[in-house]
């Protein structure tokens, strides 16, 4: 099991002020937080190394760039062992953006994106279902996203 970090006020105040922009500056979450540009600095080196902070990165809209349908696969393995190579395989597969190995009905649960619901009948019929380890899928188109967020820094 990972260790659990803790954190203090400061620390909170920080990740709550840089998690919904991670281009804020330094110096405006330190004027915001009462201290200097640099103990933010190493505050968030700290986070960072102790893997509090993940990484920034810059989100993409999907449909802004062409990508229409958004669908969430459970996938079937014949065997647990087929895991790892099944996900190897996954990896492979550009549109698949989250994958996760869960309990309940299926073994691997994946979020893709596609161009529109012809591109994602190629992904099902001539990628997916080829994949060695996998017996079948349920298909789940979203609708609408209704929010996304990070979690509370508490």
């Amino acid at each position: 099991m990972e260790e659990i970090v803790q954190l203090d006020a400061l620390d909170k105040k920080i990740l709550s002020l840089i998690k919904s922009d991670a281009r804020t500056p330094f110096l405006e979450v330190a004027r915001k937080c009462g201290i200097s540009g640099a103990a933010v600095h190493q505050r968030v080196q700290r986070l960072t190394k102790t893997g509090i902070i993940k990484g920034s990165e810059l989100i993409l809209d999907p449909e802004k760039m062409g990508y229409s349908t958004c669908t969430y696969i459970g996938i079937f393995l014949e065997k647990a062992s087929f895991y790892k190579d099944v996900v190897e395989e996954l990896k492979n597969i550009p549109e698949i953006t989250q994958c996760h190995y869960t309990t309940g009905n299926w073994s691997i649960f994946i979020k893709l994106y596609t161009k529109n619901n012809k591109s994602l009948k190629d992904i099902l019929v001539n990628k997916l279902q080829s994949i060695k380890g996998i017996i079948r899928t349920e298909t789940f188109i979203s609708l609408e996203e209704g929010f996304s967020r990070q979690l509370p820094v508490e």
